[in-house]
């Protein structure tokens, strides 16, 4: 139920804000919206007051039919401004996953209005629509329309997302195309779109394509040596080993290697790198120390290789260059602890993942993120280590900075769900509501626990909790409750029962 609101005597739009945003059940936010202008002749709902009603109707599925008929009414009432953009976006974001068109109804209200300027909107409409398949020709008509125009001001991110799925689909001819448009356009590749562009003509065998994309980068080469494009090089270069093609391989490797060098004397005296007779393993090797160490040494170019290393499992090699990269003096960052983390909890070694966070502090002066932290908890959790995730979590409330997300509860609750620990499970998803709206799934998931072992109270009470939220429980999550509470009745009576309760309890939430 919502708790009782103590009205003002003069209303303002941050008054109502704050209102809003102490209200669990959306559908009291909703309430609250409604009375504000009955109750106050003279108020007026302004746009971050429509905004902060979004995000309390967008955390429940069941409101996401009433946004289009919210912003509208907003659009009426608003003047131009830059933050309709902003509320048009989540809006957007929030609807375009499960209804595409609709939100492509939302995008085109938004055309129509007195709105001057959209990208985030855009941006929002059109990624979804690109990662799914068979709404790839509606993505196209949709840059080819708006692309141009100054409203969306869209960058190389929309063009590299697009050609990413495109290579996706195996139609690196279609990808290809779309990185010609990059000059017309007058916008600069980054490293992003040589990245994608090469794994997809390396994949579809395009190997004399993938050499002159390279070569097209080579004056990206600056006195700095190669820097984190060596992962754009190494994807090529290891492509043509694996098709046997060495003399290329030596060749593209050593043009690289010299357009890095600085020294004029390095360069005259400069002998590109013999792969042959190798094994493959070995030409690889060759080739990640000579991208790194061949030219001049930089944190960029060790940083690019020690990440990718670590993401293809190749841990023991990685580890080598992040040692010998220690020894040179540079210092490691955040994001390479956070690379073998992932790496070592993949390979099972969550041990030793917990090691690297200790190392982090006390080895490399860095303070580990939330994400450290959760990747570490998430490796445990997959281990069946539950209990020992629950220890990271209060380790890391004790370092200041990182604060536990909600994400960070659902996979703590998720891994102690999986050990049936629903006890240890019910106390994490309280820790969560105190700060963080918890999901259907996670609640679903501890009251279903809570009845398994007998705890019927509990297991009612997180059900309320969840109701309260706006949220209706699963089938399941019913049957999981009714052969405990009818122990001593007619089933077939009590299970009509709670239906009917159930049936009562939405008919309030949605009334």
């Amino acid at each position: 139920m919502a708790t009782k609101i103590r009205w003002p005597k003069l209303l303002t739009p941050p008054n109502l804000i704050q209102m809003i945003r102490k209200q669990k059940d959306p559908h009291a936010a909703l309430e609250l919206f409604r009375a504000a202008p009955l109750r106050y002749p003279a108020y007026r709902h302004t746009i971050p007051v429509y905004s902060a009603l979004l995000s309390s109707l967008s955390s429940s599925p069941r409101f996401l039919p009433l946004l289009p008929s919210l912003l509208r009414r907003m659009l009426l009432h608003s003047s131009p401004s830059p933050s309709l953009d902003h509320v048009f976006s989540r809006a957007i974001s929030s609807i375009s996953a499960s209804d595409p068109q609709s939100a492509l109804s939302l995008f085109r209200l938004l055309i129509i209005s007195n709105c001057v300027s959209w990208p985030l909107s855009f941006l929002s409409l059109l990624r979804p629509l690109l990662l799914n398949p068979d709404l790839l020709p509606l993505a196209r008509q949709l840059l080819d329309e708006f692309s141009h125009r100054t409203e969306t001001r869209i960058g190389a991110d929309s063009f590299n997302l697009l050609m990413k799925t495109l290579c996706d689909l195996r139609r690196v001819d279609l990808a290809v195309d779309i990185f010609q448009e990059f000059h017309e356009q007058c916008w600069y590749p980054d490293r992003d779109t040589y990245r994608i562009l090469m794994k997809g003509l390396c994949d579809a065998g395009r190997l004399d394509d993938a050499i002159h994309l390279l070569y097209s980068m080579l004056w990206r080469i600056s006195q700095k040596g190669c820097d984190a494009d060596v992962v754009v090089y190494r994807m090529v270069l290891e492509a043509l080993c694996s098709e046997g093609r060495i003399e290329d391989a030596e060749e593209v490797l050593g043009k690289v290697l010299i357009k890095g060098l600085r020294s004029p004397r390095r360069r005259r005296t400069f002998q590109k790198p013999e792969l042959g007779g190798r094994s493959l393993d070995d030409m690889k090797r060759l080739i990640d120390d000579a991208l790194v160490m061949g030219g001049v040494r930089s944190l960029a170019s060790y940083k690019a290789m020690v990440v990718d290393l670590y993401a293809e499992g190749k841990i023991r090699h990685a580890d080598k260059m992040f040692d010998e990269m220690v020894e040179r003096g540079f210092k490691p960052v955040v994001s390479m602890y956070e690379a073998k983390i992932a790496a070592l909890c993949e390979d099972g070694r969550a041990d030793d993942a917990e090691r690297v966070l200790v190392e982090m502090v006390e080895k490399g002066g860095c303070a580990p993120r939330t994400r450290s932290y959760e990747l570490v908890m998430e490796g445990l959790c997959n281990e069946g280590q539950a209990m020992r995730a629950v220890a990271q979590l209060e380790k890391m409330g004790r370092h200041v900075g990182n604060v536990a997300r909600k994400e960070t509860y659902e996979i703590l609750v998720n891994g102690l769900c999986r050990e049936e620990r629903f006890v240890e499970a019910a106390r994490a998803l309280e820790k969560m509501a105190r700060s963080h709206r918890p999901g259907s799934a996670v609640l679903e998931a501890v009251i279903q626990g809570m009845c398994s072992i007998g705890r019927v109270y509990e297991a009612v009470l997180w059900l309320e909790e969840m109701v309260s939220l706006g949220n209706a429980p699963d089938v399941d999550v019913w049957r999981s409750m009714v052969p405990l509470v009818c122990i001593d009745n007619n089933p077939a009576e009590c299970l009509l029962s709670c239906w009917a309760g159930l049936g009562r309890e939405l008919e309030c939430l949605f009334s």
